[in-house]
């Protein structure tokens, strides 16, 4: 999972490393585009624009201006239907460098014009090229300002404000390219980092609102007094805090389309980048754990809950890692409108679970389940599952601690987990803990 802390790419780069997105300067910004500039252009410019290994088809081009002095020209060029038109520095000697429109456009100050900004038609809305490298990317943004920040010489830094208030920073290749592999990292990622990149084009303020629509769809009845930006998954999913003016807390992640994925409790996003914040996220445990102790009951066991640990939540189920305050553990799986099922440590891999918070492996369970079928010599000291049944039962060998040979239980998993026969490795023939070989 990616935090503010997290972010490797930008985070040390010295701001003498960045060309100024509008390095070129020639004058004022012309009326209209000669016929003789666009004749020149396209004449002379294709080569400009394959000396510079740019993939651009050139549907028109024109010459801005030449410095004679310098030896140097410059051109604008447009490329096929769709596609990032380019302001190309060339000198006489030596390599072209080649700025976006995007960078072109972009003011070389606040207050100031951009010093050579593409003019021709084709180029009259560059921020478009950027939808597509956006979606490869992994997020979806329809482009409402973007702003190109500079170049080192491997990449090209653009920021994009998106429609809804999300903004990113767009790392593309240098030259930019659309064409090729680019990351968009979302602006709340260099908020709070300290990075001499940042995003200008809304402020932290608008890219939170975001919030306030997730919060309406939760409809958990949340309204929202503090908001908080959490983090990115690898899979471009983020993940939002809220915190309620009723005391209560939720972690809303979203998906990369921008879809609301999951809410969840701050009691039960403790281990989603440290949790919540912003609410007192203690209580919320605290009151969880009750709730944890109480669903224990009603399913039949004891466990007054210490602690808790949530598994990868699955549609209409909840299942939770339990500490017990004697120590003992369990696992807790609810399914919605059905009775709580709760299964000891040491029967837990049967249902698919493995517990790992706390010390009790429940052993003596497994103990106890052989005497069930009169094999009473043995204290279990270790065990693995072996596999399930054609049935659909599922064995699971056992270690002595005295360290002669061991069993292989089978157990059902429904309608409860529950032992229905054992047989010494000595005739399963399929045992492998080491005393049991």
């Amino acid at each position: 999972m990616k935090t503010p802390k997290a972010v490797g790419l930008a985070m040390a780069m010295a701001a003498a490393l960045l060309v100024p997105a509008a390095a070129v300067s020639q004058g004022k910004k012309p009326a209209s585009i000669p016929e003789a500039a666009r004749k020149t252009g396209m004449a002379q410019a294709p080569a400009v624009v394959q000396a510079a290994g740019l993939t651009c088809e050139v549907s028109d081009a024109r010459l801005i201006g030449e410095d004679k002095k310098a030896k140097t020209s410059y051109f604008e060029v447009a490329c096929a239907p769709g596609a990032m038109g380019y302001v190309l520095q060339k000198p006489a000697e030596g390599e072209v460098t080649a700025y976006s429109c995007i960078e072109a456009n972009t003011p070389p100050a606040p207050g100031q014009a951009p010093s050579a900004p593409c003019l021709l038609p084709a180029n009259a809305d560059p921020k478009l090229a950027l939808q597509p490298m956006l979606k490869t990317a992994g997020v979806e943004c329809l482009p409402e300002q973007a702003r190109g920040i500079g170049q080192t010489k491997t990449n090209t830094y653009v920021e994009v404000a998106c429609q809804g208030g999300a903004g990113y920073i767009v790392v593309a290749s240098a030259p930019f390219d659309s064409g090729k592999p680019a990351q968009a990292q979302s602006c709340l990622l260099y908020d709070e980092a300290e990075s001499n990149i940042k995003c200008t084009l809304t402020d932290q303020a608008t890219r939170l609102a975001v919030i306030d629509k997730y919060v309406t769809q939760a409809a958990n009845g949340c309204v929202a007094k503090g908001k908080r930006f959490v983090g990115v998954a690898r899979d471009n999913s983020t993940y939002y805090e809220a915190a309620c003016e009723d005391g209560k807390g939720y972690i809303y992640k979203v998906a990369a389309t921008g879809a609301l994925d999951e809410t969840i409790e701050c009691a039960k996003a403790t281990q989603i980048l440290g949790g919540c914040t912003l609410t007192d996220a203690r209580q919320a445990q605290t009151e969880q754990a009750s709730l944890y102790t109480r669903l224990v009951a009603s399913a039949g066991a004891k466990c007054e809950v210490d602690r808790y640990a949530l598994f990868p939540a699955k549609a209409g189920e909840e299942v939770a890692e339990l500490v017990c305050k004697d120590g003992s553990g369990a696992i807790l799986m609810s399914k919605a409108g059905q009775k709580s099922q709760v299964v000891d440590c040491g029967r837990a891999p049967v249902a698919g679970y493995k517990c790992s918070m706390g010390t009790d492996k429940g052993l003596q369970n497994l103990t106890a389940d052989l005497k069930k079928f009169n094999f009473n010599s043995c204290e279990v000291s270790d065990y693995r599952v072996v596999g399930k049944t054609d049935k659909g039962t599922t064995y699971v060998e056992v270690a002595c601690a005295d360290k002669l040979k061991g069993y292989v239980i089978e157990y059902q998993s429904t309608p409860s987990v529950s032992a229905i026969g054992a047989i010494g490795c000595a005739f399963a023939g399929s045992c492998k803990l080491p005393t049991n070989t």
